[in-house]
């Protein structure tokens, strides 16, 4: 679970940074959202590998979170 925790962690800061860069338009927006698209695809995929229910809902919600980064990230 350590790896887990650590993804999560990386995950959830990766996402306050990308939800301040689009919101202060920056420059660098593209760039911060492709990357937390690809950190939130490794969390999720490692967090759909527990069965416990948080871990799949925490799994569900990165995956989320993936596609709309991806999204962001080609419209930017």
């Amino acid at each position: 679970m350590a790896r887990c925790i650590a993804l999560d962690t990386d995950c959830a800061a990766i996402c306050q940074l990308a939800a301040a860069a689009m919101a202060r338009g920056s420059e660098h927006a593209k760039a911060i959202c492709g990357l937390c698209a690809d950190i939130c695809q490794s969390c999720g995929d490692e967090c759909a590998q527990h069965d416990m229910e948080h871990c799949q809902q925490c799994a569900k919600a990165c995956h989320q979170c993936a596609q709309e980064c991806r999204k962001m990230a080609a419209m930017a």
